[in-house]
């Protein structure tokens, strides 16, 4: 029988905390997962912590209320990705846990959009 294990039990809890925003799904990535709606990953759980995606039109959100942004060691340099801790609210909330969700998600779509033009831009450069 197998038994989950506090980290897998805190994400799949995550279906209930995003219950209100839509289905979400999620997938192993180095030592957590990846938290995916519509194909497009706008969290991470690592060690039994959620981290939402910020970028420059929600990130103040984030910093407004202490959070810290996700940050991992690699080769001996503190590496910090444009993901914030969750607040605590999001987690007991489910309103709250789709405000921000949209709020995370919308900052993942405007990522990959600008993602997505750079590297057409980069292909259009090299023809």
């Amino acid at each position: 029988m197998h038994t989950q294990s506090a980290p897998e039990e805190f994400a799949h809890h995550l279906n209930d905390v995003f219950r209100l925003f839509g289905p979400i799904s999620l997938r192993r990535m180095f030592s957590g997962y990846g938290v995916f709606h519509d194909g497009v990953m706008f969290g991470l759980v690592s060690q039994e912590t959620l981290y939402l995606k910020a970028d420059t039109e929600n990130s103040a959100d984030f910093r407004d209320q202490g959070l810290s942004q996700f940050e991992y060691v690699r080769q001996g340099k503190i590496i910090g990705l444009s993901y914030y801790q969750a607040p605590e609210i999001v987690l007991e909330d489910a309103n709250e846990a789709a405000l921000w969700a949209r709020r995370s998600f919308a900052a993942a779509l405007r990522a990959n959009t600008s993602k997505a033009k750079s590297v057409r831009n980069r292909h259009r450069h090299e023809t």
